[in-house]
Parts: C-alpha cells; sequence; structure tokens
C-alpha cells in the first residue's frame, strides 16, 4: 500500500535537546525507535502536520525546495538552539495546494527565505528522517475543526497516491495540555493532573487496539477532561489520512514533558 508508515509523536524540544534528563530521555528513546522503523519503512516522502505551525486566514503548504537554518523556540529557548536542514517535495505540496478545494479549504504556498519552521517540525524531523526524505509540511489553521482536519489529511494522502508516492504520515503534537506553570525539578517531571494522566492512557489504550469506535466516543469528553494540544487535530490529520484503515499501534513511549502528556505511537498499517 502507498503509505508505508504512520507516527503520532510530541513535538515539545525537550527530548532533544535534554536527553540526559531521565523522564525526557525515555521519549527520546521511545523516539529513536520510531526513527528505526521510519528508516525500514523507506518512504519517498512524509507527510507532516504539526500543531506548532499555526495558519489563521488559509491553509498553508511549505514549497520551498530546502529548508536551512538555527530555530530558537519561544517559550523553551534556555535549553538550546534547533538546527534544521529538509527537503520539501514541492511537486506533492502544489498538488494537494490543488487538491484542497475539493473539501471547501483555500490553500495557499510558502515560498520565502527564512521562513520560521515550528519546534514541533524540526523535533519530528531531527528523530524521524534527519534529512533524508522529502517532506510535505502542512499548517494547522487554528478554524479547521476536527472534520476539515480529517478531510485535510485525507485529501494529502490520496494526492500523494495519484502521484505514486510511498508515503508517511506524521501528526506532530502533545496529548493533555496542561502543564506547571512554576520552575520544577525536571529530573521529577510528572504528568500535571493524575486524572489528566487516565485520560491519556485511555486514549493510548484504545489506539493500540485500534478501537476507532470508542476513540471517537470518548475522544469528545478527552477533549474536554484532559485538554490536549489542539483538540488533538494531529491524531484528525492521521486518521483522514489512514481513512481509519489500521490495525492497531505500538506505544514506544509515553510520559510528561513539564506536565504536559506526550507520547511516541507507531500505527500498525
Amino acid at each position: 500500500m502507498p503509505c508505508v508508515a504512520a507516527f503520532l509523536v510530541p513535538g515539545l524540544p525537550h527530548p532533544m535537546l535534554k536527553p540526559d534528563n531521565l523522564p525526557w530521555g525515555q521519549l527520546a528513546s521511545a523516539y529513536q525507535r520510531a526513527g528505526r522503523a521510519m528508516s525500514a519503512a523507506r518512504p519517498d516522502t512524509i507527510i507532516v502536520y504539526s500543531t506548532q505551525w499555526l495558519a489563521v486566514l488559509d491553509e498553508l503548504w511549505q514549497t520551498r525546495p530546502h529548508l536551512k537554518g538555527q530555530h530558537v523556540d519561544e517559550n523553551w529557548y534556555e535549553f538550546g538552539d534547533l538546527p534544521f536542514d529538509m527537503t520539501i517535495d514541492t511537486e506533492l505540496a502544489h498538488a494537494c495546494i490543488t487538491a484542497t478545494r475539493a473539501i471547501g479549504v483555500t490553500s495557499k504556498p510558502v515560498n520565502y527565505d527564512g521562513f520560521p519552521i515550528d519546534t514541533g517540525t524540526i523535533v519530528a524531523d531531527h528523530f524521524l528522517n534527519e534529512g533524508s526524505a522529502p517532506l510535505v509540511l502542512c499548517s494547522n489553521n487554528i478554524y479547521h475543526d476536527w472534520a476539515k482536519t480529517v478531510g485535510l489529511g485525507r485529501v494529502a494522502a490520496e494526492t500523494a497516491e495519484q502521484l505514486g508516492r510511498r508515503y508517511a504520515l506524521v501528526g506532530v503534537g502533545g496529548l493533555s495540555g496542561a502543564m506547571f506553570r512554576e520552575a520544577i525539578a525536571i529530573r521529577d517531571d510528572r504528568i500535571h493532573d493524575p486524572e489528566a494522566d487516565r485520560w491519556n492512557r485511555t486514549v493510548l489504550d484504545l489506539i493500540e487496539r485500534g478501537d476507532v469506535a470508542g476513540l471517537k466516543r470518548v475522544l469528545p469528553d478527552y477533549q474536554k477532561q484532559a485538554k490536549p494540544d489542539m483538540g488533538l487535530k494531529h491524531l484528525a490529520f492521521l486518521l483522514g489520512g489512514l481513512k481509519e484503515n489500521f490495525f492497531g499501534a505500538r506505544v514506544h513511549g509515553y510520559g510528561p514533558v513539564w506536565g504536559s502528556g506526550a507520547a511516541v505511537v507507531e500505527f500498525r498499517l
């Protein structure tokens, strides 16, 4: 099948920049295992949806052929800089821009030097790809609801298939959203709220079992109670791209990042 791999991964920089801290190092190790799985899948292209690339007016797609630079996260700058070096599948990106009209989404290309690549995309590329495969990067329009985001993932996947790509799907974002609002001893990092921890584990268990119907039933309560990153729209994108057709998943790692929930999940296709 054209989709050769799919991953749900965290986008905060801590596992990349501070892997020597045990809670974040465990996520870094999980990310590395996912990276080996991605390498074994040998995708022609990796389609990335990151909750941290925010758009407002239109759906944005990166179309600059080569992106290289150094990013400083606007919140976690004290942990270090984030270098990146990425190649973009411009043919597929432009095709997606055209294809989204069919679902009522206006898309536009982004192509200028020094465009601020978001932290989540950089972290995912670092662990899963290291620049070896070209990327398609699409933004998170804050006005797109769950259904619209599912449609966006489906269009991106179908367009890749029409161009004959062996592609991987990557949804970048967190789980429960509550963070500690004060300085913490980072070695003692934990999920901020035990109830959010329970909700995270419930959702991950449903994904592991491939129970899409059960997942849909609990998502409204999960979104209300745990306040996941952007309503978990990165999962909506994956479900759309996979046409809800997967046979379970492997959770390579789950843990805290400054109190928020984070997991590295590999879908079984």
